[in-house]
């Protein structure tokens, strides 16, 4: 029985879409998008946080300035109550994605611990 592995990956696409954790996550989204403030500071925190992942993906040195910078807008966004809902379901959608690359590698492993 041959199983097409891309018709799978798109139904669990579709379950990923219709669960609790990611429609609670798309909501929380859309709150920070709706109040001006919340949607203005996630924009900032968002930007610098790729400027630094950029820098490290590039092999270029984060300065002590940078770093204190990214502690500073972090302890910001984290008083704002709609930003902090989202980071919580962010974290939580990250933690069911990474479960589930566990389950998909599952083959691969014992195949090779074997």
């Amino acid at each position: 029985m041959s199983v097409n592995l891309y018709d799978v990956a798109n139904e669990l696409e579709r379950a990923i879409r219709q669960s609790d954790d990611y429609t609670n996550l798309k909501s929380l989204y859309g709150a920070v998008n709706n109040d001006e403030g919340s949607k203005q500071l996630f924009e900032r925190f968002r930007t610098l946080q790729m400027e630094l992942q950029q820098k490290q993906m590039t092999g270029q040195e984060i300065t002590e300035e940078e770093v204190q910078r990214a502690q500073q807008t972090v302890a910001i966004v984290q008083q704002d109550e709609n930003i902090a809902k989202l980071m919580e379901a962010e974290q939580r959608m990250s933690m069911v994605i990474g479960e589930l690359n566990k389950v998909i590698m599952k083959p691969l492993e014992e195949l090779y611990a074997e």
